[in-house]
Parts: structure tokens; sequence; C-alpha cells
């Protein structure tokens, strides 16, 4: 018997709990299939607990997350809770105490799906996003000066490390070597107005390029990677970036790719865990009505189980996806989609 993976299970608010079920569901027949074992640690962090007890996120959560494989997350957002204090509470908590510096974000389009881009398709659309997850504008560095008068200064600074930039440029290296494509990594700057924080990104960048000879270098400006990624996404392999820019652009990658409800993400420690989760938000209108679109989470779990090593499973579980849609989606849009997020699921547990 092979190892038994302990997995963190965080449903969460809004339509969280019904995408992980579903998830959860596919993660137990490929795991049946696989000879894979788990132990699934549930936690009921997010706006509900948060409204009963005043409490986010405990450290002694944090600590138990560090002894775990892989973390499995719904959503977090609820409607009652103003906005940031549970996604600073409990996301960027757990982003900077488990130091997930990766944000990794494939940006792929299966047969059935529909983009907004005339005549492209799966051919076309299939790259990834290495975004630095842990610094930049999002490291919380800044201040008001005289806040609420008229000679109010608000200052945000971008906090950009060597060791920052370095090793989320040698992770963006390396994946795109597994990648068994072009092998192309474009960095996305601004090196022409942010002459500082992307001096030193392109440098390093440079640097360690020699270290991979087998990649291609490419650059481009973020304003130039958002045309492109529309105009001419078959000219992207990897793209690697900073943190607030990564942020951008993997939104506008979700809508090529047929739109949240097929976008899923992974927040990374390469040598440590990882949070693995659909980037389209607790959707809250939809909670209950068998509506929300499953296959974001269920894509989750398949990059989980790549992150865990067994990539076999993620394959059986990315086939059974394709089947789905090919055969039974009308759409990736909640409600409109044909049939519903629980029908979705059993489809996929089918044709694992």
């Amino acid at each position: 018997m092979g190892k038994t993976y302990q997995i963190g299970v965080v449903p969460g608010d809004g339509t969280g709990p019904e995408v992980v079920a579903e998830g959860l569901k596919v993660l137990e027949a490929v795991a049946h299939k696989s000879g894979i074992q788990y132990d699934l640690v549930h936690y009921d962090f997010g706006g509900e607990r948060y409204l009963r007890t005043g409490e986010t996120l405990p450290d002694s959560a944090i600590k138990e997350f560090t002894q775990l494989d892989a973390v499995y997350l719904g959503a977090i957002g609820h409607p009652d809770v103003k906005p940031g204090i549970l996604e600073k509470g409990i996301l960027l908590n757990l982003r900077f105490a488990l130091d997930l510096y990766i944000n990794l974000r494939p940006v792929k389009l299966y047969p059935g799906i529909a983009t907004p881009l005339k005549d492209k398709g799966p051919e076309e659309i299939d790259f990834i996003v290495v975004r630095e997850n842990t610094e930049g504008l999002y490291a919380g560095s800044g201040g008001f000066l005289k806040k609420g008068t008229p000679d109010e200064i608000a200052v945000q600074e971008s906090i950009n490390t060597r060791k920052g930039v370095e090793r989320c440029l040698r992770y963006a290296y390396e994946f795109c070597q597994t990648r068994n494509t072009r092998k192309k990594l474009t960095l996305c700057g601004k090196t022409n107005v942010l002459t500082y924080a992307f001096d030193l990104w392109e440098r390093v960048f440079q640097e360690l390029g020699d270290d991979y000879p087998d990649v291609e270098r490419d650059y481009a400006h973020v304003d130039a990677i958002c045309m492109w990624m529309v105009k001419n996404p078959e000219w992207f392999d990897v793209i690697v970036t900073d943190n607030m820019f990564g942020d951008i652009i993997t939104d506008l990658g979700a809508m090529i790719q047929g739109g949240m409800g097929v976008a899923a993400g992974g927040n990374i420690n390469p040598q440590g865990t990882a949070i693995f989760e659909p980037i389209g938000g607790s959707a809250p209108k939809y909670t209950g009505k068998n509506l929300i679109n499953p296959l974001a989470a269920i894509m989750a779990g398949h990059m989980m189980l790549n992150f865990i090593g067994e990539a076999e499973a993620a394959d059986i579980v990315e086939k059974a996806v394709k089947k789905t849609i090919a055969n039974h989606l009308k759409s990736m849009e909640a409600g409109k989609m044909g049939i519903g997020t629980r029908e979705i699921g059993d489809l996929v547990v089918k044709y694992i």
C-alpha cells in the first residue's frame, strides 16, 4: 500500500460547499480506481464561523496546515461580512504563514467550451501563468498620512526581494521544462515605467536563463501581454510575473478559456503544502440552487493530484472532465449548463 495523503478540506462560503462536495466525489472515485489513499481533515473556516465566533483563522490551524500534503478550498467570501476581513484573515494569512510563494494558473481551453476569441480553439489556448504570490504590492507595505483631510497621502509600496524574485523565476523555468511543449518562458513586466522593480526581475530572469539553455526566453510589457492574450494566445507557453500583474492577467485568462466555471488555481509552496481552489469566488446568489458549475473545483482537485505526485490519477480526472464537457454541457455559465451541479459531478464520476 502506498502513502496515505493528508488533505485539508475547507468548503468555505456560498457555493463553496456545493462545488467541494462534487470535487470530493470525484477524488473518491479516482482514488478507488487508482488505489490512492486520503485522510480528509475538515475545517469550517469562513463567513459563518466568523459571524458566530468573531474568529477568522486560529494560529493552531496554521500549524496543522503545515503538516498537510495539500488543502482543498471551496471559496471564501460572505455577503454579511465586510470585504477584506475574511480575505485578509484567512486567505492572505495562509498565503504568508505557509509561504505560498507561487500562484499557478492554467489557462487551457477544452473542446466543447466556447471562447469569446474569434477563430481560436483548444490548440491556441493552452498556457500557464506563474505568479509571485507573497511580495509586490500585496505585501502590505505603506500607509496613510493626514488621513481624512484634504492633504491626505496614501502610499502603497511594491516589495521585491532578490530571494523572492529568484525563487519564483526558478520555479517558472523548471515548470517550463516539464511542459513537454515549446519550452518558452515569457516574463511579463513594465520595465519602461517600473524601472526599479522590473530591472531586478529582468536581470534575474536573464541570469537564471543561462541555467536552462533548453528554455526560450521572451519578455513583454503587461499591456502588450493583455493584447496578445486576446489576439494571439498561441504565442504563450509559460508566463511569469509579479503579484499584481499576475492577479490581473489570470482573470483575463479565465475568460478566454471559457469563464470562471472551469478556471482553477493553486497557491503553492514547492517545499511545503499548497492550497487548490476554483477561482470564481463564493457566488452567494447561486447558493443551494444546484446551478453552479463545479468543474473549476474538480479541476482544482486535478491540480492537487499533480502536486502530490499522482499524475496518472490527475490524467484520469482530466479525461473524464473532457468527456463530460463534450457530451453534456451546453455552457460553462451557472444556470445555463443544461444540467445541475450534482449531475455534473455524477457524470465525471461515471467517466472515471
